[in-house]
């Protein structure tokens, strides 16, 4: 009697490509159009490697003669029973390659396989075994074959939506460390904490990024910023991250929305590539604030400071101010406060 909750799957490797089977032939398949490795359920008294061999055996008629568990992968669906996985590669083995009854193999480059349809949560653990984790535990939640949440290695993984230019989302779902793997445009929500003065007209809170963050550590920023979890809206996520971050509990109301800024900007953060296009709603918190009553959530932010606007743009472009601050969102930021400030002439 088979074991129907534990599995094994594996992507034999040769010259740069992996064997993958379309599933094009089996009725009523969970995992029908799409493009997986090799390998099937557990039998009674099988151990994961015994059904690794067998599987692999029936599908393409190869034996492999050098292989590796690479990770564990756990399945979690409201439309199906729970699964746990035994993940492996092969790179050895011996054996023509057979008709598969279940679908077509078929060789891919590695490099094209994000553009096949496949399982969104597939997709981060290709990503995995392309960084030459040796182990790896990576949970998958999926809601109506929708990829709704993922953790790896008991921490849960931020997904992002990937979206259009005019910020609207296009249905594809990436972990967020592979959006700026591949400068994928992803949504964030931008809020200025502003104050009047007699110099520039306002004054604008810099957060200084906390040393541990994966991007910018140490840099002044605009207030408050993140990013947009897949199911959230810009205006949500602009009053979370400013209570999480600052411990400002504004109501959504409170937020004037200054326009729309494109960014894209590439760095390496690591030794890693970091590419960065974002699409933001801008919004501006006036409100009274002061800084030695705030809360910083001390993992993203360091510390805040209050600077003039003009002097905060004159010396990001002397270079004395260490920044990840983009001057195009800046001058948003005058034209909303000269806006502003004509219509209040004007009401009077």
């Amino acid at each position: 009697m088979a074991h129907q909750n534990l599995t094994t799957l594996c992507y034999i490797e040769h010259e740069g490509r992996y064997l993958m089977l379309h599933r094009i032939k089996k009725k009523n398949d969970i995992n029908q159009d799409k493009w997986l490795g090799v390998g099937g359920h557990l039998e009674g008294g099988e151990s994961p490697e015994e059904c690794l061999l067998r599987e692999v055996k029936e599908e393409t008629g190869l034996t492999l003669l050098s292989y590796k568990l690479r990770g564990f992968i756990t399945f979690v669906s409201d439309q199906y029973p729970d699964e746990y996985m035994f993940l492996y590669t092969a790179d050895s083995y011996e054996g023509s390659i057979i008709n598969c009854q279940e679908g077509v193999l078929e060789w891919v480059p590695v490099e094209e396989i994000d553009s096949l349809p496949i399982w969104e949560g597939d997709r981060i653990f290709f990503e995995l075994l392309k960084d030459q984790i040796p182990f790896f535990s990576l949970k998958l939640q999926y809601r109506k074959n929708e990829l709704k949440a993922a953790s790896l290695d008991g921490t849960p993984l931020e997904l992002l939506e990937e979206r259009d230019r005019n910020g609207n989302t296009t249905g594809r779902i990436r972990a967020r460390f592979m959006m700026h793997r591949d400068g994928m445009l992803h949504g964030t929500s931008h809020v200025w904490v502003v104050r009047p003065n007699d110099k520039s007209g306002f004054d604008l809170l810099l957060q200084k990024r906390s040393a541990g963050k994966d991007a910018y550590p140490g840099c002044y920023d605009i207030s408050s910023a993140g990013h947009i979890p897949a199911g959230d809206d810009f205006l949500i996520s602009a009053v979370r991250e400013l209570s999480e971050e600052l411990g400002i509990d504004a109501a959504p109301e409170e937020l004037s929305y200054a326009g729309l800024h494109e960014e894209q900007e590439e760095a390496v953060f690591y030794g890693r590539p970091f590419r960065n296009h974002e699409i933001s709603h801008v919004y501006v918190y006036e409100k009274p604030v002061d800084e030695n009553n705030l809360v910083l959530q001390k993992d993203e932010v360091e510390s805040v400071l209050w600077m003039d606007y003009g002097e905060c743009l004159s010396r990001m472009k002397d270079g004395t101010l260490v920044n990840c601050l983009n001057e195009k969102e800046l001058h948003m930021l005058a034209q909303w406060y000269n806006k502003k400030r004509l219509t209040g002439l004007q009401d009077l």
